[in-house]
């Protein structure tokens, strides 16, 4: 089954999406909107309502653009109960796929809910101290999605263990919710070899966000330091500059010398040039997907992950992936050390 599968039969289709402008959320609009783009049937007629995104239109595919969105949660909530309901009613809209983890309120047309944010379902819980963004998704922004659960004709998700917290969460039926795991298409240019490093070599693609756990690898990297074990390199996709969690960890690094360095961000054919030649590293602990485990395991590229419910789903039956407890810098450092010793014995 498709998303696509999903959606269809219907002649009026309307994506909402004015949430997605980088990252995962934009990967998953692109992808779809390439899906209906090819779509032999062109006698269905649909509607993608975004924000800052750019996407072409066609004889049967309109693009409503809406950057004005993004000034605020106000304009979001405006957009939501306003604006989208009012597009739906002049559109003679008859489905909609929402891509971004809530319904449009106020409105009677069937909808398809596509879930892929997976703070509200996590086991550890923030404190309103600790990140007032998070806080929210996790106590009150969770509620509009456990309504939209209840409430679509169907929800979508990536994972096993998503569809079983959302069931358990809600209380509705397993058979109302479909996995429906992101399409990767990788013809990977070079494999994983170690020969390919010139010294031991570990990356960690990822975003300077506090569930991202970068410190329980720079916690690990003080330790190897201070064993005497300073041959091997770690790679942060990151320059250090984009927010106050990536300033801290920037100084940690220069403060102790650590050999970590901050790439920024990195191409697609960049990270999996990366993937032939450094071990993934990922300790992220709050995921819907983590898709670079999958990503390195169609590299053949070795993973030492965060002992995680997602971690174990993706990487169940590859040969290559080990677990660590995400807060233990101890366990971390052993396997790295591990990992250092048996390549300069390759």
């Amino acid at each position: 089954m498709t998303l696509l599968d999903c959606v269809l039969p219907a002649k009026n289709i309307l994506v909402y999406d004015v949430a997605a402008s980088a990252s995962g959320a934009l990967s998953v609009l692109n992808d779809f909107y390439e899906v209906v783009k090819k779509y032999e049937d062109k006698s269905i007629h649909w509607i993608f309502v975004i924000s800052t995104p750019t996407l072409e239109e066609t004889d049967n595919i309109k693009i409503i653009r809406l950057p004005w969105v993004k000034k605020s949660w106000g304009h979001r909530l405006y957009c939501d109960h306003f604006t989208a309901p009012e597009l739906i009613r002049k559109n003679k809209i008859d489905k909609v796929l929402s891509l971004q983890n809530v319904l449009i309120p106020h409105i009677n047309v069937p909808q398809i809910m596509y879930l892929h944010q997976s703070l509200p379902f996590a086991e550890y819980k923030f404190a309103l101290t600790e990140s007032p963004l998070f806080w929210v998704y996790q106590n009150v922004i969770s509620r509009f999605i456990f309504d939209g659960i209840k409430k679509a004709k169907r929800v979508i998700v990536q994972t096993e263990w998503m569809k079983k917290a959302c069931a358990e969460k809600t209380g509705v039926g397993s058979d109302k919710i479909a996995v429906i795991p992101p399409v990767i298409s990788i013809t990977p240019q070079k494999m994983f070899d170690y020969e390919n490093m010139d010294i031991p070599t570990f990356i960690y693609p990822a975003t300077p966000l506090i569930y991202k756990n970068h410190k329980v690898i720079i916690g690990a990297c003080k330790q190897l330091i201070n064993e005497g074990i300073t041959n091997f390199r770690v790679i942060f996709t990151m320059t250090g500059t984009e927010n106050k969690l990536a300033r801290q960890l920037y100084d940690e690094v220069g403060k102790y010398s650590l050999p970590i360095e901050f790439a920024g961000v990195l191409s697609r054919d960049g990270l999996f040039e990366w993937y032939s030649k450094a071990v993934l590293i990922f300790p992220s602990y709050i995921e819907t997907f983590g898709l670079p485990l999958l990503e390195a395991k169609i590299h053949g590229t070795p993973v030492i992950a965060a002992d995680t419910t997602f971690a174990r789903e993706l990487l169940a039956g590859y040969g290559k992936g080990l677990f660590f407890k995400q807060n233990s810098s101890w366990e971390l450092k052993r396997i790295l050390h591990e990992y250092i010793n048996s390549i300069f014995l390759l």
